[in-house]
């Protein structure tokens, strides 16, 4: 067991920890893909413990359960990713430029500066049904060997699965992460520029199912993941 912390930086919605982050803290204590599950959302400036059972590792504050991890399998074989230039363009068919629930969130957030937030403004792609957007990660989110670290990943593989969804921002309810299945395929290079791509799987009355993957340049997939978006009220959170 140890004792981590989610910086206010790593925000999604303004009180608790961006999702993909959070599972990237649990799921990197998994060797190969591993399953995340949020029970609640994890809070920020505040100590937190990972501790690991007999088949799984749990983030905890105090008492209260805020996430499980276990070993998982990911069979989904992405499509067809798009090209640099295609993905460059869908930049400027983000949703998020128009409505936004959470504006400062770390990953998709319209409000965070460059070199803060990871700005993935991810947009249609004309003729396909998924959006994209490029990536180059910043010195900060890459390790001593030059690789992009591990819950910076999952972080990017994230909010861009939500706007996949193409679920209208509404003023009395929001969709939040529930469950990531994530799998680095291969390490992923920080000194490069990245091509960030997702698709929506199918909703399930208040369950959104959608799932994302990261590429080279060159479309070499290196990291997939597949997602469950809860839609909860506002007044219950």
């Amino acid at each position: 067991m140890f004792t981590t912390s989610i910086a206010k930086r790593y925000c999604g919605p303004p009180q608790s920890g961006n999702g993909g982050y959070s599972c990237g803290l649990l799921g990197k204590q998994i060797n190969g893909p591993s399953r995340v599950r949020l029970h609640l959302p994890p809070p920020l400036e505040t100590p937190l413990t990972i501790e690991s059972l007999k088949d799984s590792w749990q983030l905890r504050r105090g008492d209260e359960l805020i996430g499980t991890a276990v070993a998982a399998k990911l069979e989904m074989v992405p499509p067809q990713p798009p090209s640099l230039e295609q993905a460059r363009r869908a930049r400027d068919n983000y949703e998020g430029f128009g409505e936004h629930s959470f504006p400062q969130c770390f990953v998709c957030g319209t409000g965070r500066h460059q070199g803060d937030g990871l700005r993935l403004f991810t947009g249609d792609i004309n003729g396909q049904n998924m959006v994209a957007c490029d990536w180059e990660p910043t010195a900060d989110l890459v390790d001593g060997k030059g690789q992009v670290k591990t819950e910076f990943i999952w972080s990017a593989l994230d909010c861009p699965s939500y706007f996949a969804l193409n679920v209208p921002v509404d003023p009395k309810a929001v969709c939040l992460l529930g469950e990531m299945t994530a799998s680095i395929d291969k390490p992923v290079p920080g000194d490069q520029p990245l091509i960030v791509y997702a698709w929506k799987r199918s909703i399930e009355g208040r369950k959104h199912y959608s799932a994302a993957a990261l590429c080279t340049a060159k479309g070499e997939v290196l990291a997939r993941a597949e997602h469950l978006w809860i839609r909860l009220n506002k007044e219950a959170l």
